[in-house]
C-alpha cells in the first residue's frame, strides 16, 4: 500500500484520529508521518519493547549461560534482548528464569480461565483425577445468571434472579 499523502513511498504508519466524533484513518510513509508530527516515540527515546521486557526479565549480568531451547534454538540472553519468547518449549527450558518475571508482570504464574456459565456440569479434580459432578439446580441457575449478565441479557438475568430467590427460600424453609 502506498502513502496516501505523497503516493510514492510504501505506507509504514497507520493513523486513526477521532475529531468531533468523526473517525478518520490514513496510511503514511515514514517521511510524511514525520512531517505531520507522528514519530516513533520509543525510537526517539532510544528505548524499545525489547528493552522494556528485558528489564523485567533480568539484567545482562546473567549472560554467562549458553543453554538453548532444543526446539527453536533461542537462548535466554536472546529472549532478554528481544523481549520475545521463541516457542512453547522455551517456557519449559527457561522455566526457573522466567517464573519470577511472569509473577512480577501478571501477579501469578497459574492461569485461571473461565468456566462456561451455562454448563450443567462442573469439573473438579479430587486427588489428581478428573471427575464430572452434576450441579444442583441452584448452582445451575447461578451459573446461568452469570452467563446472562456476561451476555448483557438483563431480562433473562432478572427472571433467573427471581428463580434463584425462590429456590433459596425453598431451601431455607426445608432446612
Amino acid at each position: 500500500m502506498l502513502c496516501q499523502k505523497c503516493g510514492k513511498n510504501p505506507a509504514t504508519t497507520h493513523i486513526k484520529t477521532i475529531v468531533n466524533g468523526k473517525l478518520t484513518e490514513y496510511d503514511l510513509c515514514s517521511e510524511c508521518a514525520r512531517e505531520k508530527g507522528y514519530t516513533n516515540f520509543f525510537k526517539e527515546m532510544d528505548f524499545g519493547f525489547g528493552d522494556l521486557l528485558g528489564g523485567f526479565i533480568g539484567t545482562p549480568a546473567m549472560k554467562g549461560s549458553t543453554v538453548r531451547c532444543p526446539k527453536c534454538g533461542a537462548s535466554f540472553e536472546e529472549i532478554m534482548e528481544t523481549g520475545k519468547i521463541g516457542c512453547m518449549e522455551c517456557y519449559k527450558v527457561f522455566h526457573d528464569r522466567l517464573l519470577p518475571t511472569i509473577h512480577r508482570i501478571h501477579g501469578t504464574a497459574k492461569h485461571k480461565g473461565k468456566v462456561p456459565g451455562s454448563s450443567a456440569l462442573r469439573i473438579v479434580e479430587p486427588a489428581g483425577k478428573m471427575a464430572v459432578v452434576e450441579m444442583s439446580p441452584l448452582e445451575q441457575k447461578r451459573a446461568e445468571l452469570k452467563a446472562a449478565i456476561e451476555k448483557q441479557d438483563f431480562e433473562r438475568a432478572a427472571v433467573l434472579r427471581d428463580e434463584i430467590r425462590d429456590l433459596e427460600k425453598g431451601a431455607q424453609s426445608n432446612g
